[in-house]
């Protein structure tokens, strides 16, 4: 790998399927669902030490079926970021995309509107020194779009997108890429 990551380079991560179990079968409702996957808060403990920024990008379609509020999407992220915290991580800042997939969407990857929001709260961020990990054709979209290296957690998803890297979990990206 020729990637020479220092302290200037931002993280990108998906939520579902990258930091917890994926709910292949609906959605992560409230924090008692929100089971993390093995190793992803050490891997994000990690990520701090290496990276400057870490931003969580997710679509969060069931905000706007109505079946989750803001505010229990907030709950949500602030149990997953005390457990973070806990194990030394930190997350700069969650940006979630709450619209139904379709023609209507704003922020919904693979759209740059996330990244873009990051970029206008953290202006220093190149998105050529920045990594997108995620599990989905979107996400691979999402950061090959905006120049960022790729890198996908297999799952039960199809991937149709070529990312830089296939990697099995977070500790998997870090031990056999990073390290």
């Amino acid at each position: 790998m020729d990637w020479v990551i220092d302290p200037s380079w931002t993280l990108f991560l998906d939520r579902d399927g990258v930091i917890n179990e994926r709910n292949f079968e609906g959605y992560i409702l409230n924090p008692k669902q929100f089971v993390f996957k093995k190793g992803s808060v050490e891997a994000i403990a990690e990520f701090t030490k290496m990276f400057k920024y870490i931003f969580i990008v997710t679509n969060q379609q069931c905000i706007g079926k109505g079946i989750l509020t803001e505010k229990e999407l907030k709950e949500i992220h602030s149990y997953m970021l005390s457990q973070i915290q806990i194990k030394g991580g930190k997350v700069t800042q969650i940006y979630f995309a709450p619209e139904l997939k379709g023609k209507e969407m704003l922020k919904r990857k693979p759209l740059p509107k996330m990244a873009e929001m990051a970029k206008a709260e953290y202006p220093d961020v190149d998105f050529s020194k920045s990594i997108m990990i995620g599990d989905t054709d979107s996400d691979i979209m999402f950061g090959k779009n905006l120049g960022m290296k790729t890198v996908c957690i297999k799952s039960e998803e199809t991937i149709i997108e070529q990312p830089t890297f296939f990697c099995d979990s977070l500790p998997d990206f870090i031990n056999n890429y990073l390290i």
